[in-house]
């Protein structure tokens, strides 16, 4: 066994736990489960340090560290589209987080669903749009899922199975996030955003030193590879444009993206967190893009299979030439976990609010305590995880297919709020004819195996189609003076 190996698997136990004694001595607190939002918004909320690093480690997640380079070394040169569509995100947010911050604290909305029931005071709204988030969260923990056993495999050389790693991980995750919530996550993605940062740029100049540069890779692509070094014809830079509306929509309407804009415990943090993030594609994202570019001279010839698996090769050839390197990529190995841990809390923490809230509070047992919402949440997010741990014994695709296909449905929620929160016209009705013919033809177009029109994703028509519903159906509709007054009034952020 050469490379990272079994002593490897102990850094990963140890780290493991450090992050489980740190959540409960800084996060866990008494009565932490009476609230809701104590346990899902980290109570009186999160101050500009963790919101940051909070939303860094949650954004960057497994499939950045582990598939963008896989994607990289299949496509070449013009999947350097990975890092601008990242810079989009934060274009997302800033349409409509600062506006929606300050609702939320008005009033006290918990989970993205609050803001639907208190715009359109329309229950099949409500429903379908946690139906729609709650797939999406879903899609995405099957995505982190499969990610950890990848790592763990690729990483270990195989001394770890990949349902082992991933059981291990996912209980270690639900014991933290159970003591500490909100808070408890926030400080496990501030730990972990910070030894990513660390062992991403290790990676890259170890790489660099061992692999050569980008002027060797270009050379060898040059060569061997030349589709993979060409400029991109028509049909990629129309859906280069397709992901960036797709990705910079959908990763900003995540749930749990929402519940960090809810979490922060003023306006001024959550734009000072922004303002950091818009650098954060450069220093991750376009770091991983370099590696992978190296990987294709490193490893040619790798079938699509094979180059899911590129990090980890890359990582054990480099810790296997000296300890330095070998503790070097001890580093990078953690920060590859943690970054996946830190998106799967995320996403398992929205998961649970959405469950305990949105279904069991309002639709099951409408005079629930908050204790019995954050119970009942609880359990039913193990219950999910554990089902979708099923799935990832036998993962349905690469790392990059799941990653597109959670963007479709989720994408249809958009309208409800980057239009609601502004315009007071907006019609009910036509918000729910619009999510729902987005939402089939998302779906479909996927599930018939057309993921892209003209290279144009299905989740942008339908996208496209809902807005045009939503726009139109608002203006036929029957005005209502009295409602619009009341909508303008909730919309005041004065």
């Amino acid at each position: 066994m050469t490379g990272v190996g079994y002593r490897g698997v102990i850094i990963l136990v140890l780290y493991a736990v450090f992050l489980l004694v740190m959540v409960t001595v800084t996060s866990a607190k008494k009565g932490l489960g009476s609230s809701m939002k104590k346990f899902y918004l980290g109570g009186e909320g999160l101050g500009a340090f963790l919101l940051f690093f909070t939303l860094y480690a949650t954004q960057y997640s497994g499939n950045t560290v582990v598939g963008y380079p896989a994607k990289t070394y299949r496509v070449g040169f013009s999947y350097y589209q990975s890092v601008p569509f990242f810079i989009m995100i934060i274009v997302g947010y800033l349409l409509f987080a600062p506006r929606l911050h300050v609702l939320a604290k008005r009033h006290n909305f918990v989970t993205p669903a609050d803001w639907l029931h208190k715009r359109f005071n329309y229950k099949p709204i409500t429903i379908l749009g946690t139906i729609l988030m709650a797939y999406g969260l879903s899609n995405y923990l099957l995505e982190q899922l499969v990610a950890i056993g990848q790592a763990i495999t690729g990483l270990t050389a195989g001394a770890i199975p990949y349902q082992y790693g991933v059981i291990f991980l996912v209980i270690i995750m639900l014991i933290y996030e159970s003591l500490g919530g909100m808070k408890g996550v926030a400080v496990a993605d501030a730990t972990n955003g910070i030894v990513l940062l660390i062992g991403v740029f290790g990676f890259l100049i170890l790489s660099i030193v061992t692999f050569g540069g980008l002027g060797g890779s270009a050379e060898y692509m040059i060569q061997n590879v030349p589709e993979k070094i060409g400029v991109p014809d028509t049909l990629t830079l129309v859906n280069w444009a397709s992901i960036y509306i797709l990705v910079g929509v959908g990763a900003a309407v995540y749930p749990h993206a929402i519940q960090r804009i809810y979490a922060a415990d003023s306006e001024n943090s959550l734009k000072k967190s922004l303002k950091r993030m818009a650098w954060m594609p450069f220093f991750t994202s376009g770091v991983v893009f370099i590696i992978g570019i190296m990987s294709i001279k490193a490893f040619p010839g790798l079938d699509k299979g094979q180059s899911e698996q590129i990090v980890g090769m890359m990582a054990n050839a480099i810790a296997s030439k000296s300890a330095i390197n070998y503790w070097l990529m001890m580093i990078l190995y953690t920060g590859i976990v943690g970054a996946i841990m830190s998106t799967a809390d995320s996403v398992i923490l929205a998961l649970s609010s959405l469950l305990s809230n949105d279904i069991y509070g309002r639709f099951i047992n409408e005079k629930a305590t908050e204790k019995q919402k954050v119970k009942w949440g609880k359990i039913a997010g193990i219950f999910i995880v554990f089902i979708l741990l099923i799935l990832a014994w036998n993962p349905p695709g690469t790392l990059y297919e799941i990653f597109v296909l959670k963007f479709e449905i989720l994408l249809q929620v958009a309208p409800a709020f980057l239009i609601g929160l502004y315009w007071n016209k907006l019609e009910r009705k036509s918000v729910l004819a619009g999510m729902i013919a987005g939402a089939v033809i998302a779906s479909t177009l996927t599930f018939i195996g057309m993921k892209t029109i003209l290279g144009i994703h299905g989740g942008v028509i339908g996208l496209a189609v809902n807005i045009v519903i939503c726009v139109v159906g608002s203006k036929l509709a029957k005005s209502n003076k009295k409602e619009e007054e009341s909508i303008d009034k909730l919309l005041n952020v004065n």
